[in-house]
């Protein structure tokens, strides 16, 4: 990463990368993070347990990744994000 992000985007990119239906094509429309440099960032903001677990959990996961969802999968947010603070996609 070249750039240095401020705490909010850092904790709605860690957010977003939990979450199982949002993609990291999701990510890096929002935030230009693409999938290697979130890892890169999880494991820095994270204790490595939780890096562990997550990388674990995030590991084959179709819906991580737009191009091996299913076609009838059209949308990456859930309907509660609306209500996220600091989401520039859903404001669009």
């Amino acid at each position: 990463m070249t750039t240095a992000l401020p705490p909010e985007d850092i904790d709605r990119i860690i957010q977003m990368a939990w979450e199982d239906r949002t993609p990291f094509e999701a990510i890096e429309a929002q935030f230009g993070l693409r999938e290697k440099e979130v890892i890169e960032l999880m494991r820095r903001e994270m204790k490595r347990s939780s890096f562990e677990m997550w990388r674990k959990r995030m590991h084959g996961r179709d819906t991580k990744h737009r191009a091996l969802r299913e076609a009838s999968v059209t949308r990456f947010k859930c309907n509660r994000q609306r209500g996220i603070t600091l989401n520039k996609i859903s404001k669009r």
